[in-house]
């Protein structure tokens, strides 16, 4: 018989052992419990996910005609029509500054990022869900991308700005996140790493004095600007405690059995004929279900498709680009293949979700109950800045009640759903979010 009065184990307790540590899983014996022993399910962490599928969908086949729970599944959502209870589509969405191909810029921010040539834009939803959601992980969040970088300037690899606007980049290749989140070093690379960080440590201290210097020298307008310089090297200053304070903390054990295989570089850029997209979207998916269930992070943000460059591959067997196919001209042909790409993405999704659903919970739920994910995109079809295709999947422990499909009010700000997510993952927001007028209360229990 359990011991239901036992005292919980530290959520980072590790075995040791010849010479190593392991981290373990997240244990029932971890969480919280009330005077009966039962675990409690709103104890449990709760994971967040943005998830950006550039350049819009043909929203003709993606688009469901009725509402409700009971909708009639459209033709592109058939693909992942098995987990209709474990989600909610949305029409109605609207990107107040989307549209065209600057929608990239303001789908995680809501603000005007992109004015003529300038660029200037806010925090965005995944970093203010990862202030909060991240304090307790190793990476507060993670950026992901079929491209690796920022894409600055052009078409965004990153859904993910600072407080100060700025840009954080993402990786793209499966194999470096994962040696990043689970690989062992040995003495060698633990060293090379310490003497990374003395490093860093000691450029801030000279940057940090020197920039101190000529505050004492400089205008009043030129101080405003150099405090603003202050706060980019204090949050760097924090990274590095960060790091350096998870630098002795063993990362977590994972199995992969029946997973992709990441002993290996495998990214878009391989030699014609090497590279298959199906392998790398399913990569990407294990690698972001691992993530989850290790509790390595509680936020990522996804760039599943860029805009307006790329999107097909010569395994999905169409004519054209997918940028060339939204223009469609009302071709039939032009239609289909459209449709057909954005079914092959959402085929990926729906292996997602399975490997989600197959994590079990030390409380009999499953790891996409705890998790929130959002997708939609910066266009609709025919480069709209409404219509958008638009879900949030999972989060049932979180109050999530699914609606099937929920027809919101014509030009309802994207921002309204990031809103929801955030109050549900126990986000506190302030008075209020980006161009959001509230939460959806139809999905909240």
């Amino acid at each position: 018989m359990p011991n239901t009065h036992a005292t919980a184990l530290p959520r980072r307790t590790v075995l040791r052992g010849a010479g190593a540590t392991m981290a373990l899983p997240l244990l029932e014996a971890m969480l919280p419990q009330t005077t009966s022993g039962i675990t409690t399910t709103a104890a449990m962490p709760k994971r967040l996910g943005l998830f950006y599928f550039g350049t819009g969908m043909n929203m003709r086949e993606f688009e469901p005609q009725n509402e409700g729970r009971n909708y009639t599944v459209s033709p592109t959502l058939k693909v992942v029509e098995k987990h209709r209870d474990d989600f909610t589509v949305f029409s109605g969405t609207y990107l107040e500054h989307g549209g065209g191909h600057d929608g990239d810029y303001t789908f995680s921010t809501g603000v005007k990022a992109k004015d003529g040539g300038s660029i200037s834009n806010s925090v965005s939803m995944d970093q203010v869900a990862a202030e909060q959601l991240g304090r307790e992980t190793r990476f507060p969040s993670l950026q992901m991308c079929v491209q690796r970088g920022t894409g600055f300037g052009s078409n965004l690899r990153t859904l993910s700005w600072n407080r100060n606007g700025v840009p954080l980049a993402s990786e793209n290749d499966p194999h470096v996140m994962f040696n990043r989140l689970f690989k062992v070093d040995g003495p060698a690379e633990r060293e090379l790493r310490q003497k990374g960080f003395r490093e860093r440590r000691s450029i801030l201290d000279v940057v940090m004095e020197d920039a101190m210097r000529l505050a004492r020298k400089v205008s009043k307008q030129d101080n405003v600007k150099l405090d603003e310089y202050f706060t980019s090297v204090r949050e760097v200053e924090k990274q590095l405690e960060r790091d350096v304070e998870w630098s002795v903390k063993p990362k977590p054990a994972v199995a992969t059995n029946g997973m992709s295989d990441f002993s290996e570089s495998y990214q878009v850029h391989m030699p014609a004929g090497q590279f298959v997209y199906d392998r790398y979207a399913k990569m990407m998916y294990d690698l972001i279900a691992l993530a989850y269930e290790t509790d390595s992070t509680r936020v990522i943000s996804y760039v599943v498709r860029q805009e307006s460059s790329g999107g097909t591959f010569a395994e999905f067997g169409v004519s054209k680009g997918f940028h060339e196919l939204t223009h469609h001209g009302n071709d039939p042909k032009n239609l289909a293949e459209l449709a057909k790409v954005d079914r092959i993405y959402l085929s990926h999704w729906n292996y997602f979700i399975d490997r989600l659903k197959s994590f079990r919970q030390p409380d009999g739920s499953n790891l996409l109950d705890h998790t929130l994910l959002g997708f939609s995109s910066g266009m609709g079809i025919g480069h709209s800045r409404d219509r958008l295709p638009t879900c949030l999947f999972g989060g049932k422990a979180a109050g999530i009640v699914h609606r099937g499909h929920l027809r919101l009010p014509a030009k309802t700000p994207l921002s309204r759903v990031w809103h929801t997510m955030l109050d549900c993952a126990g986000t506190n927001i302030g008075s209020g979010f980006q161009d959001s007028t509230g939460v959806i209360d139809d999905l909240i229990s």
